[in-house]
């Protein structure tokens, strides 16, 4: 099990989302992904994206200021 990061900070729409998908697939099963990132669309696009992926979860999702972290794992 691994602990990941993903730096989205500064990076506009569709990139987040891009950048996640290419880090759910180097998941391995119990990985936990961190992304990070402060354009409003992440905080409701990258969870979209995730629940059309069977196998990963949302495990938390939150805003603070700008910045909105979301964290996700792989079954």
């Amino acid at each position: 099990m691994a602990d990941l990061k993903l730096d989205a900070i500064g990076k506009k729409c569709p990139m987040p989302v891009l950048m996640t998908k290419k880090e759910l697939g180097k998941m391995a099963a119990g990985d936990v992904l961190t992304v990070t990132a402060d354009d409003a669309g992440a905080l409701k696009d990258i969870p979209a994206l995730v629940n059309k992926n069977a196998g990963y979860s949302v495990v938390e999702s939150k805003q603070e200021g700008k910045t909105i972290t979301i964290t996700i794992k792989k079954a």
